[in-house]
């Protein structure tokens, strides 16, 4: 048998599908805004009615985590080969 030399193609393989997703993700995120504009919420503390706080938040918790998930990395980090080694060797 020989392999196959036809590759089967995805749909994000073509850079014009990425270029509309990357574009319409831009819009989705445009749009959200927007909203944010004409949005009356009820909240209990005043800094969370300032226009695009809830995302800001998001955005800066999200990063916190990325980079309290590296400093954790490397506490918790076990050699490649932690569980192929015999229970007697460790």
């Amino acid at each position: 048998m020989t392999p196959s030399t036809d590759t089967k193609k995805y749909w994000l393989d073509e850079s014009a599908n990425v270029t509309k997703l990357y574009k319409g993700l831009w819009i989705a995120c445009g749009l959200l805004i927007a909203i944010d504009l004409f949005l009356h919420r009820h909240e209990d503390f005043d800094f969370a009615t300032v226009f695009g706080f809830h995302g800001a938040y998001g955005f800066f918790a999200c990063v916190a985590l990325v980079l309290a998930a590296k400093q954790l990395r490397k506490l918790l980090m076990r050699d490649e080969d932690y569980y192929d080694k015999d229970s007697h060797e460790r």
